[in-house]
């Protein structure tokens, strides 16, 4: 914590231990989380304390337990624990935490006097479903406007039970213990309290020293495969150049702008080449082929860009135009010109394998394009295997198998074997991705007893298997 720079320590009546799933270096690159504490911070008589899992927690449950980070008490001391849940993998996070607070981490189990547990985060806008047994209630969708508004709830509630009835009244808040599985809409901020932001930064989180900044929030695509897709979140709303620099300090040396499709911002690289100019390093969270141009990739090598990452996505042209990507290979040329002419190192490029209707010749297809992109700049792929998520037009796909995407892999490294880079993200891991995305309240159970097992893939595959 000597090392943090922008924090304000604040004591209040009222203080709430803000629960991230994994290790500080995470939970400290993690914009929602960060925002929503300074929410907290900023609201006459409340206070936030953050709590992280050990940097060497491993899956199963903690030996040891855990304090918040600013007065090392137990999360168990608080009247409320908030997590912040980005996907599905960090359920047995929640777990761990819970139980290493000496907080029984299913509901059901839990007396009055434990700490009422809120969650909010990324997850709820995919199926927050796997999540009901451990909470009380669940911000759904955008929380800017309604974090402060549920703890001023469980402030001023005289019971737990008078709680949870004022908080079913909420429109975009699920109380499971009074709604069951019926989840209600996704919340949406309005535009006037965007961006959000944190000044907070540190050099020991994964973006080191990162002021992280909103430059837009949602998207207006159509990606099939994407929860943020345009009919989930009524489109792209966009940060106003001048916004973005006011909430930027004068101290900072590197900048983040985060959002779903940054690069689709009317005037990203002004607030790049802005930012530039005040001597910061800046990095943006989603680049998309079809966006870039001379302009912005300019300003990117003038921000200290040396790789630049974007998305090919299908392995082939047919499998992007069923994504609905619109991604086209000449776009992808473009990109790897625009990376060697601006000086940079290397192009890297996301790619999913196991994809619905996907082929082996799709495969070839993508090692062709690869190669000639490598002719140009060098080029590594980093690549994940596809998981359908709840309410996409691809929800009701089945996963690929391990043994389908391994073959794929093997056949793309063999046709680009000393031209191109292939890493691949965890198969096995993503099939417990897959089936949480898909699952119910009964996968919480199954990841509690994996959890409690030791956490390993093989309790997981144990409790989740048909």
């Amino acid at each position: 914590m000597a090392l943090e720079r922008g924090r304000v320590d604040k004591q209040a009546p009222f203080s709430v231990a803000l629960g991230f799933p994994g290790p500080y270096r995470v939970g400290m690159s993690s914009l929602g989380a960060l925002h929503l504490r300074r929410l907290i911070q900023d609201e006459p008589g409340m206070a936030c304390e953050r709590v992280f899992l050990p940097d060497d927690a491993g899956r199963g449950l903690l030996h040891g337990g855990v304090a918040t980070y600013e007065s090392l008490r137990s999360p168990a001391d608080f009247p409320v624990v908030a997590l912040s849940v980005a996907y599905e993998l960090e359920l047995g996070g929640v777990i761990q935490l819970l139980e290493a607070a000496g907080i029984p981490a299913l509901r059901d189990e839990r007396q009055d006097w434990h700490p009422f547990v809120l969650a909010g985060g990324a997850l709820t806008w995919a199926n927050p479903s796997p999540l009901l047994p451990f909470v009380d209630a669940i911000v759904i969708g955008e929380a800017d406007e309604l974090m402060v508004a549920v703890l001023q709830v469980l402030r001023e509630a005289v019971s737990r039970r008078a709680a949870l009835d004022r908080l079913a009244e909420m429109e975009h808040v699920m109380v499971p213990s009074r709604h069951g599985t019926r989840l209600p809409p996704l919340a949406r901020a309005s535009s006037t309290q965007l961006p959000a932001w944190s000044h907070l930064r540190s050099p020991e989180a994964e973006l080191s020293n990162m002021v992280l900044v909103e430059a837009s929030r949602g998207c207006s695509r159509t990606c099939r495969y994407c929860v943020m897709r345009r009919s989930a979140d009524g489109g792209m709303r966009v940060v106003p150049v001048e916004r973005i620099l006011a909430a930027v300090p004068e101290d900072a040396e590197r900048v983040g702008l985060v959002g779903a499709a940054v690069s689709d911002h009317p005037h990203i690289a002004r607030a790049v080449r802005q930012l530039v100019d005040r001597g910061c390093q800046v990095g943006l969270s989603s680049l998309r082929p079809e966006r870039l141009d001379d302009d912005l990739v300019g300003a990117l090598a003038d921000a200290g860009y040396r790789t630049l990452t974007t998305a090919m996505d299908g392995l082939s042209q047919s499998l992007r135009d069923r994504l609905d990507r619109r991604v086209t290979e000449a776009e992808l040329e473009t990109a790897a010109r625009l990376v060697r002419d601006h000086g940079m190192a290397r192009l890297k490029l996301y790619l999913m394998v196991g994809v619905p209707g996907e082929e082996d010749e799709d495969v070839d297809e993508a090692a062709a394009l690869v190669r000639e992109l490598s002719r140009i700049v060098p080029v590594s792929l980093a690549v994940s295997s596809f998981c359908a998520k709840a309410h996409t037009p691809f929800s009701a796909e089945r996963f690929a198998g391990a043994s389908v995407i391994e073959r794929r892999l093997r056949r793309l490294r063999k046709g680009l074997k000393g031209r191109a880079e292939v890493r691949a993200t965890s198969i096995r891991w993503a099939w417990i991705e897959h089936v949480l995305a898909q699952g119910g309240s009964q996968h919480g159970h199954a990841v509690l007893a994996a959890v409690r097992a030791g956490g390993d893939f093989r309790h997981y595959r144990a409790e989740l298997a048909p």
